[in-house]
């Protein structure tokens, strides 16, 4: 196979050897190049022989050494996988792609199950569109940690939840992978009744034989008001939320009294859902399930603290607002007061939005729409002309649109206010904070 070259970097030494868009790459030492996964492994050698077809049919050879990164070679590509993007071939009752109106954006309803976007970027893969060879690649390219969404250890079980056959025969490649030395990242999306409970303590005692496991995370289904014809689901009890935590707490429990470390986490949402005390913040150790909504409002709180020591004390006037989904809304108006008790002359105020269009099950700031935060604010009485947006909630931060297209500049121009985008760490939230003024 070849992959066909979108551009050059006129600095590179390829550019030099007269290597243009349209030629191709065919191999790299005599090894085939197909995607992105197998460019960047065989780039990473001390002497490099590529093999080039021209646009005009010739063939070339540009050789290369000493490289410190693959960027030096100076080739971009159509796309970044440089092949199409692997969809996904599951029909999983709780998926959340199909629990989403018309009218999105065409980009959300791509159903992503790439494992080289799972190596690349983190993403979650369910290890059904893998392949023999796929999975003989990743052992050979140690390619490390693989993030796999396993939801249950119980073959049949995955097979009904996730409507693929292939679902529980997959579940083998997490031992080979382990057994290769490949770490591996789990995600466990919960449905009571169905995988909670007994089937959730039979998963996480599953998992506990993969020598190179780091770490589990369970997280609740969401589930959005737009579910009709779709497999009748509910969410999480008190109860059933306490449950969950107790589950994992016992199995942490044994682990501990093993000799080994804690592996397993709920996500914030469980405490949050039956009003538990989030946990200190040496329980999440590394926090390596973060990105999982695992932990994340404890490191918020404990960096938000801690950045706040670094700024002196002042009577400067300052008035904005935060705009925030009601997952995050306690947390902000705690580390608001955190922040008034230290510049007494501020006037802040948080906004939590609840969200009309999913529906309010869903709370988290990043599935907010414009016209809902548009819609809600307009009934408040607003004297605040800044406020604070999180980056989380838009497209991109070249492109500040909100999930139903609308800008963040026809939000400013709808409610007459200044918006400013803050990404969602606590070391830059604190900064803006110190550095707004009254205008």
């Amino acid at each position: 196979m070849s992959v066909i070259i979108s551009g050059v970097n006129e600095k590179s030494v390829c550019f030099k050897k007269k290597i243009r868009p349209g030629d191709k790459l065919l191999t790299i030492n005599g090894n085939e190049i197909n995607d992105v996964l197998d460019y960047r492994f065989y780039c990473d050698e001390e002497k490099l022989r590529i093999e080039f077809l021209t646009a005009s049919g010739k063939h070339k050879t540009v050789k290369l050494k000493n490289l410190d990164s693959p960027d030096e070679i100076g080739l971009d590509f159509e796309t970044y996988l440089m092949d199409k993007q692997k969809s996904c071939k599951n029909k999983c009752i709780f998926c959340f792609i199909d629990q989403l109106p018309k009218g999105l954006r065409r980009s959300l309803y791509f159903k992503d199950d790439d494992a080289r976007l799972s190596f690349l970027f983190g993403n979650y893969i369910t290890l059904t569109n893998l392949s023999e060879n796929d999975v003989q690649r990743i052992i050979k390219m140690h390619i490390s940690p693989i993030n796999a969404s396993v939801h249950t250890m119980d073959p049949e079980l995955r097979v009904k939840m996730m409507k693929n056959p292939a679902a529980g025969e997959s579940l083998k490649y997490l031992y080979r992978f382990s057994e290769a030395g490949i770490k591996i990242n789990v995600q466990l999306v919960l449905c009571p009744g169905i995988n909670d409970g007994e089937n959730l303590a039979y998963s996480l005692r599953k998992l506990k034989e993969l020598k190179n496991l780091q770490s589990i995370a369970a997280v609740p289904v969401g589930l959005t008001k737009y579910r009709d014809g779709l497999c009748p689901l509910r969410g999480f009890s008190p109860d059933e939320a306490a449950a969950v935590i107790d589950t994992i707490d016992l199995f942490n429990s044994e682990l501990i009294a093993e000799g080994r470390d804690r592996l397993a986490y709920p996500s914030d949402e469980f405490f949050q859902l039956c009003s538990r005390e989030m946990p200190p913040y040496e329980y999440y150790g590394d926090f390596p399930q973060l990105e999982n909504g695992v932990g994340m409002c404890t490191s918020m709180r404990y960096e938000f603290l801690q950045a706040l020591e670094d700024y002196p004390s002042d009577d400067r006037k300052r008035s904005f607002a935060v705009v925030t989904g009601m997952a995050a809304y306690e947390l902000q108006k705690e580390l608001a007061g955190k922040f008034k008790d230290k510049f007494p002359n501020s006037d802040i105020e948080v906004y939590g939005i609840k969200n009309e269009f999913f529906g309010e099950k869903i709370t988290v700031a990043g599935l907010l729409t414009g016209r809902d935060i548009i819609n809600f604010l307009k009934k408040e009485k607003l004297h605040y002309d800044t406020l604070l947006f999180p980056s989380a909630m838009f497209k991109s931060r070249e492109e500040l649109i909100f999930l139903d297209d609308i800008s963040l500049s026809e939000l400013e121009n709808a409610l007459g206010v200044k918006a400013v985008v803050t990404d969602c760490d606590a070391y830059s939230l604190v900064e803006l904070f110190y550095s707004l003024e009254r205008r």
